[in-house]
């Protein structure tokens, strides 16, 4: 395997977490999803972002 391939799955992991953080915020609601709601989801899509280029870039470089 290669050091992208695990940086890719190391992205989707921490992406999980993010969405399930994401989602907990959320349901709370109140204060906290206003002030950590959409940081907390944009920092998901950048997550998901770099998983993904690192699985692309693992797939050209094999």
């Amino acid at each position: 395997m290669n050091f992208l391939f695990f940086l890719g799955l190391l992205f989707m992991l921490i992406t999980l977490g993010i969405f399930f953080a994401g989602v907990t915020v959320m349901t709370k609601g109140g204060d906290t999803n206003k002030k950590y709601g959409n940081k907390l989801m944009q920092a998901r899509v950048v997550c998901q972002a770099l998983a993904v280029v690192c699985f692309v870039l693992w797939a050209v470089s094999s």
